[in-house]
């Protein structure tokens, strides 16, 4: 089969079309004889520019799979046939107006920052423009009241012009050229709408200033110009946030590691060049950068990135270790298994990425109406030219005005405001309750929620091992010296506890056991239970450290990840509301079952690796759940971006956080009551707004058609659209919580209160 056989019929082409890159170098084969291939798409800024560049690859007949990732814009495609077939499927996306060229993560971030600052600037001239025309379009207003001097108006017009024209011509360029190039290519997306109506309307009043007409519309072009690069700036930043999550979980990844050569030479060579079988030393305080499986040494791992337990795990020859767990006490010796993009981390960021993607296809409600909103407003304005034009018997101009007052008249500031408006004063409520939201369609999906799926430590627990009781002072005191000195989480519990401890001189830490401190009586040991030589005691159970002391009874610490203050009034609340509440944590089955009890949870899962919890998300979207994620470490990273809302404590990674659509702060959970509160009141708010938008379009479009509203009118009126939207947003802001949390007696008022930081 040919290259052109396998991939069908392609367009012919153009005579701007770039020529076919070399890509065979980034080309991947697969099983089968099937291949993929990993694309960064320039020029993708919208869920219908995915849909394009994906409907068209799987248009093609060698073509199995094809993704945009929008945050990313990274394109993975994958086919039947040979590699040589990569080149013309880099194409496709070419034809339809954009650019594929090999995913290059430094490129994507200098060119998000090259727009990033574009669209400030022009966001800057824009909203200066639009300010200056409004003042002078005040004074124009007020004198068709007072009968103002034709001459002074035309002056005032042209001192509009002048302002309006530089400033729209410079500053919709993100928009114009993106509707040009569609136009080439003979597609359209929604920038050619917007590019159409900010021209018809600087155009046509560009013409009554010239003619001397009474009124023009630069304040209406200017303004609706200036409130699109708002929106189109802040898409641009919320996605570049999005993007840092993967970004930061790379750089986990160890730049070097040190590989032992068969003859006991070491050198330092790249993680991702590392074969499977190699030797690597690992030291104490190490990252790890390769999964693999200890071949010499005993220590203990901080795994918490990996499995959400925040106690050490105890490692020694034949476990396996995995990139990104941290070495905490002795050196270890590793046969590699896997690295570089075969390691458990590089799954975490795939998992990562896959997720996002998928959330990232919920379309704002604004957005479902505004698809219909477009097409239907500028088909009326058409109508209403041809109709006066044809039926009417008028001049041309005239019908130009009438339709071109239709676009302004349905200029969609109400509409675009009816989201935003009620998104800011959520935002803002929750922020001074001390919960960020970062996610523009967090709101509309957590008003959705049905489910909500929590992770346990740091989560539901604190994340801090606590000493439990009240153990001998002086053996506490004893204990809390040795210990002053290491990074174990336990004996770091214990030395919080007694802050006063001096560190004792001489103790030496052994990898994997504890600590020991040689005295003139004997040695004095502080460790694990074999370490302090206490027989093994199966009704003991639970983290713990063994004193040994010369002469006197050993003594046990015991230790727990204590439960967050509200965590089993918020989740009792929650099953109230009629929620589905489960657990699902990476740690041990006996904690989370304690846990699970002491909640009243009945569904939980234990020992879940990051894949496991995506797959049982995923089986909860198949089902028809709409799943709020709680979480709070590296391997609920991908649960969170892959739930249909997620939110994360302020005491959690970084990543975490950064794959969160909301963060919440304090030793608290009531926060996460109050988000689904808030988003339930803002959901209504938000479809009382679209109401009053499509009312009014509803009562003053026929009467624009019509020809019976001024331009006076229209832009009074549609002032007060906008104006009555944001009223009714603001009363977000004086609503009460639910009643059902809030009915001024016992613990639902004590918990609505801490939700909403009363």
């Amino acid at each position: 089969m040919t290259e052109a056989a396998a991939l069908g019929p392609a367009a012919p082409p153009g005579p701007e079309e770039a020529p076919a890159l070399d890509l065979a170098p980034y080309v991947q084969p697969l099983e089968g004889g099937r291949h993929r291939l990993h694309l960064m798409v320039e020029g993708v800024h919208c869920g219908g520019c995915v849909r394009k560049i994906e409907r068209a690859l799987l248009a093609e007949p060698a073509v199995e799979h094809a993704r945009v990732n929008l945050t990313t814009r990274r394109l993975v495609v994958t086919w039947q046939g040979p590699a040589g077939c990569a080149g013309e499927l880099a194409r496709v996306p070419d034809r339809l107006g954009y650019r594929a060229v090999p995913f290059d993560p430094a490129r994507l971030q200098s060119e998000d920052a090259r727009t990033e600052q574009r669209l400030l600037r022009a966001m800057a001239v824009a909203g200066f423009a639009a300010g200056n025309v409004m003042l002078l379009s005040v004074s124009v207003w007020a004198g068709h009241a007072y009968d103002m001097d034709p001459v002074t108006r035309a002056m005032l017009h042209w001192f509009s012009a002048l302002i309006a024209l530089p400033a729209v011509a410079w500053a919709g360029q993100p928009f114009f050229s993106s509707a040009l190039q569609a136009l080439r290519h003979r597609q359209l997306n929604m920038d050619v709408p917007i590019s159409l109506a900010i021209v018809l309307a600087s155009g046509m009043s560009l013409f009554e200033t010239i003619r001397g007409g009474p009124h023009v519309y630069f304040d209406s072009a200017i303004t609706l110009l200036f409130f699109l690069l708002v929106g189109r700036y802040l898409d641009r930043r919320a996605r570049g946030r999005a993007r840092v999550a993967a970004e930061r979980l790379l750089a986990l990844d160890v730049g070097a590691v040190t590989v032992v050569e068969p003859d006991g030479r070491r050198r330092a060579v790249a993680a991702s060049q590392v074969a499977p079988g190699s030797r690597v030393l690992v030291g104490a305080g190490e990252r790890i950068g390769v999964d693999g499986v200890v071949r010499e040494g005993r220590s203990s791992l901080d795994a918490s990135l990996i499995t959400g337990e925040t106690l050490p795990q105890e490692i020694e020859a034949g476990g396996r270790v995995f990139a990104g767990t941290l070495n905490l006490e002795g050196p270890l010796e590793l046969e590699v298994t896997a690295a570089g993009e075969g390691t458990l981390l590089a799954e975490i960021v795939r998992l990562m990425e896959v997720a996002e993607q998928r959330r990232g296809r919920h379309v704002v409600l604004a957005d479902r109406v505004a698809r219909l909103y477009a097409p239907v407003v500028h088909g009326l304005a058409l109508a209403t030219f041809l109709g006066w034009t044809l039926i009417g018997g008028i001049a041309w101009q005239t019908a130009l005005l009438y339709a071109v007052a239709v676009l302004i008249i349905t200029c969609p500031c109400a509409l675009g405001l009816a989201v935003p408006a009620v998104q800011v004063i959520a935002s803002g409520r929750l922020f001074r309750r001390g919960t960020l939201l970062k996610s523009a369609t967090a709101l509309e999906r957590l008003a959705e929620v049905d489910t909500v799926v929590f992770d346990k430590t740091g989560t539901l627990t604190l994340g801090r091992p606590a000493l439990l009781g009240e153990p001998d002072p002086d053996a506490l005191r004893t204990a809390a010296s040795l210990a002053a000195g290491s990074r174990h989480p336990l004996a770091r519990a214990l030395a919080r506890r007694v802050p006063a401890a001096e560190l004792a001189h001489g103790v030496e830490e052994l990898a994997g056991q504890g600590l020991r401190l040689p005295t003139a009586a004997g040695e004095i040991r502080l460790g694990s239970r074999r370490f302090a030589g206490i027989a093994d005691d199966a009704g003991l159970t639970g983290p713990e450290l063994w004193l040994a002391r010369p002469g006197r009874p050993p003594v046990r610490f015991a230790f727990e990840d204590p439960l967050r203050p509200d965590a089993a009034r918020v989740i009792a609340a929650l099953q109230q509301k009629g929620l589905t509440v489960e657990l699902l944590s990476g740690d041990r089955t006996v904690t989370v079952a304690s846990a699970a009890a002491t909640l009243k949870i009945e569904a939980w899962r234990a020992a879940c690796t990051p894949a496991e919890k995506v797959a049982h998300l995923e089986a909860l979207r198949s089902q028809g759940c709409r799943v709020l994620m709680v979480g709070d470490g590296l391997n609920d990273a991908p649960a969170l971006a892959g739930a249909s809302v997620s939110a994360s404590p302020s005491s959690a990674l970084d990543i975490a956080q950064n794959a969160a659509d909301a963060v919440f702060q304090g030793d608290r959970l009531a926060p996460v009551i109050a988000l689904l509160e808030v988003a339930q009141e803002a959901a209504r708010l938000v479809k009382q707004n679209f109401t009053l938008a499509l009312a009014y379009n509803a009562v003053t479009v026929p009467l624009a058609m019509a020809g019976l509203v001024t331009p006076l009118i229209a832009a009074i009126a549609m002032s007060a659209s906008s104006l009555a939207v944001v009223g009714n947003a603001l009363r977000l802001g004086r609503t009460r919580p639910d009643r059902s949390l809030a009915d001024g007696s016992g613990e639902g008022a004590v918990l609505s209160r801490a939700a909403l930081g009363r």
